[in-house]
């Protein structure tokens, strides 16, 4: 067995790191937020010193992110039929679904909306001449009515070996309801099942709460992999996409968020990101919007109030459902692109009309692997743009998939928090800290 002496470089490099973040997690008690921006910092240098030699060091990312997807389907079997149960009534269930899906599509036709305003005033692509793969095999879209039929669950244990967590949250919702209906009038017969649900709810938190207080390692590590794997003579034509791309990003994050809790929430908006930043630098630095769904969840509910139920449902749903990075600023952003490199006249209707898609093609491609590409996809076949151009910005998607990542992720949790406020399910002691909330994870 040959050992690369650079890899093993990298490894203890990070090593001495680890052992920082230990130090500073365990015994000088640091937050975990900081901990976990303080491994993302040590993962940048980790990646520069040792530049291409990411495979070793890659190994302890991987497995991370293995642990963060196995725990995801049967967190979401228990908490979404926990919280539903827990709702009591159907009728408050139709209410919350209701508004979980206006907002986090709403997310989506702002961001294509202003995606496309940027990207038609900045000429994005205009004077880059390429040329079109000729090999470049165009990923095969469903067809929208295939694409519904397969959202609901038809084998459960294939859609959870395939990670497809649309049937599972559906047929969750299914055997949530059916309790609550018979719990109307046979609440003891039943009542076993809520125990065993409600004990594994809780069982399954203790896990994700062991696993996440791996993230600073982690991020660390994926970060380490995603610097050390880039080449820039890769990028330096495509950096205006880039540069673009996370522009985007940061006005959805921060700009249409903000306005979003202000003016229909009336919130303070700097609360919110306080508190759900450590999602979004798992979300960034993960790239799973699924695999995210524990950090989300967790900082909804101990640092901003939401209540776990709707934290839960929401949060859920937004990582399959609007997605404003993957299917509002990607998509878009290189529909303009195409447009641009190709010279084509678009007329402002047309224009217009890619927004539309862009909004059903986020509702079309719920579950499919590979989303970005998948919208981007099926946007420029409904459109008629050229599909092997997307080939073009394969060098960059990567890099770009971690700012959009985390677009979706602060997406939907701030569509949980408007949902949570609209209810009165939102303590707004715990948002305002007025109180003291629950103490940050422990780092192992």
């Amino acid at each position: 067995m040959n050992i690369n002496i650079f890899e093993l470089g990298a490894v203890l490099l990070a090593g001495v790191f680890f052992a920082i973040i230990y130090f500073l997690g365990k015994v000088k008690k640091y937050d975990f937020g900081l901990l976990t921006i303080l491994g993302l910092v040590f993962g940048v240098a980790v990646g520069l010193i040792f530049k291409g030699h990411y495979l070793y060091l890659e190994a302890i990312g991987t497995i991370y992110s293995h642990l963060i997807l196995a725990i995801v389907i049967p967190l979401l079997l228990f908490s979404i039929i926990s919280s539903i149960t827990n709702l009591g009534t159907s009728i408050k269930l139709k209410k919350i679904s209701a508004k979980a899906i206006i907002f986090l599509l709403l997310n989506t036709l702002l961001a294509s909306t202003i995606t496309l305003t940027l990207a038609v005033v900045t000429k994005v692509g205009s004077g880059i001449n390429y040329q079109l793969a000729s090999d470049y095999k165009a990923v095969e879209v469903p067809a929208f009515i295939d694409t519904i039929i397969n959202l609901f669950p038809s084998n459960l244990a294939n859609s959870w070996v395939n990670g497809e967590v649309v049937p599972i949250v559906i047929f969750a919702v299914i055997v949530a309801i059916a309790y609550n209906k018979i719990a109307r009038n046979q609440q003891k017969a039943v009542l076993p099942f809520k125990h065993f649900i409600d004990a594994g709810n809780r069982v399954m938190g203790e896990v994700v709460n062991f696993v996440i207080s791996f993230t600073p390692y982690a991020v660390l590590a994926l970060i380490a992999r995603a610097v050390s794997k880039s080449a820039l003579s890769d990028l330096i034509p495509l950096l205006s996409v880039l540069g673009l791309a996370y522009l985007l990003s940061i006005i959805q994050i921060f700009g249409v968020t903000s306005v979003l809790l202000k003016v229909v929430g009336k919130l303070n908006p700097l609360n919110f990101f306080k508190g759900i930043w450590p999602a979004g630098v798992v979300a960034f630095t993960s790239q799973s919007s699924i695999g995210t769904i524990p950090v989300t969840v967790r900082q909804l509910t101990k640092k901003l109030g939401v209540n776990e139920d709707v934290a839960s449902f929401v949060a859920s749903l937004g990582a399959n459902l609007g997605m404003p990075g993957c299917a509002g600023i990607w998509p878009v952003l290189l529909a303009v692109f195409a447009i641009n490199v190709l010279g084509i006249d678009y007329s402002i209707g047309q224009y217009i009309f890619l927004i539309v898609l862009a909004v059903v093609v986020s509702i079309g491609t719920v579950g499919v692997p590979g989303t970005a590409t998948i919208t981007a996809t099926a946007l420029f076949a409904s459109a008629g743009l050229p599909i092997e151009i997307i080939v073009l910005l394969a060098p960059i998607s990567s890099i770009v998939d971690m700012a959009r990542t985390a677009t979706n992720v602060v997406g939907a949790a701030s569509a949980a928090m408007l949902v949570a406020r609209s209810e009165n399910e939102l303590d707004l002691a715990v948002y305002n800290n007025e109180t003291i909330g629950q103490p940050d994870l422990e780092i192992i």
